[in-house]
């Protein structure tokens, strides 16, 4: 369940957990913050709330800086809903929020507003005017107003997992050490858009996806799978400038989905990242293109033939 105001919160979601976060690709350091939420949660019969924000508050402090987000809000809430959030509430982070003091949020928000029994947050979670609500003060606060106060540890040691860290992993090509980080293969959604139709000249008809300008996945070759219609159907994809064609231009994600037919013109799909295979490049004929986008398929299926290895089953459905 995904709410846009607390007010809309239904009398059974009361009296419960509320884990406070940005939460921004779901990962290992928060299903933590998650695991000590909803364990002693559903054990005492009460429900676990998710308390985030939309849009991510560095978006509205650095308007400037674009940031490259892991999960939009709905990518979010369904990942929530998988680590056992009974409900997930957004709130607007505009300037009125900036504003709130930090005695005010616990107060109004946390208390009144969603009657926390008990708030959770990380170790390195802080809101209120100047960000000056930090876990201690949480910890202080909560009893006032009738709350229990847990804060996690960091999840990760000495280097904890951070939303930061897997930006950094997926702009640099490093979708394993992305997905080990998240503890799920990375997931994009996009709508089909229309293009020049050259893959489907060149014998591989690609669907035109544009993902949020703000994504900085490294541009390359990419195993992928995704998901149409509740079937789940691998993949190989293109994300990048198009260099064979194009000298700019914004970057495009063009999956070629294996043994499919069908259209897909007008469908928003989601799709998981499970390998990077290859830098983009540029040929100098067409024919050698075409052959290294014969190779690409072949090694798309042996990645994707790969045994699980010790990440979560697939996430998209």
């Amino acid at each position: 369940m995904l709410l846009i105001d607390p007010a809309e919160l239904p009398a059974d979601l009361r009296d419960g957990h509320v884990v406070v976060g940005n939460f921004d690709g779901v990962h290992r350091g928060h299903a933590a913050v998650l695991k000590q939420a909803a364990e002693p949660a559903h054990a005492a019969g009460r429900p676990v709330v998710a308390l985030t924000f939309e849009p991510h508050p560095r978006t509205f402090f650095q308007p400037d800086r674009p940031l490259f987000r892991l999960t939009d809000r709905d990518e979010k809430a369904r990942m929530l809903a998988r680590a056992g959030v009974d409900a997930t509430v957004v709130l607007t982070f505009d300037a009125g929020l900036a504003a709130i003091e930090a005695e005010d949020f616990v107060a109004d928000v946390l208390a009144r507003r969603l009657a926390a029994h008990t708030a959770v947050v990380g170790w390195d979670f802080h809101f209120g005017r100047n960000r000056r609500g930090s876990p201690a003060f949480l910890a202080e606060a909560g009893p006032r107003h009738g709350m229990w106060v847990e804060i996690t540890p960091p999840y990760g040691g000495a280097t904890p997992v951070s939303s930061s860290a897997i930006r950094d992993r997926l702009a640099e090509g490093d979708v394993a050490g992305a997905n080990r980080l998240l503890g799920r293969r990375w997931i994009v959604s996009g709508d089909v858009i229309h293009g020049d139709k050259r893959g489907r000249e060149l014998g591989f008809p690609t669907a035109n996806v544009a993902l949020a300008p703000e994504t900085r996945l490294a541009h390359g070759i990419y195993a992928v799978r995704a998901l149409v219609d509740d079937e789940i159907v691998d993949g190989v994809a293109n994300f990048g400038r198009r260099p064979q064609f194009m000298e700019d231009g914004a970057p495009l994600f063009e999956p070629y989905l294996l043994d499919f037919a069908g259209d897909l013109y007008g469908r928003r799909l989601r799709f998981e990242i499970v390998a990077f295979l290859r830098p983009e490049a540029k040929f100098d004929r067409v024919d050698a293109l075409i052959a290294q986008m014969a190779r690409d398929v072949e090694a798309a299926r042996a990645a994707l033939k790969l045994p699980e290895d010790s990440l979560a089953p697939s996430a998209l459905v």
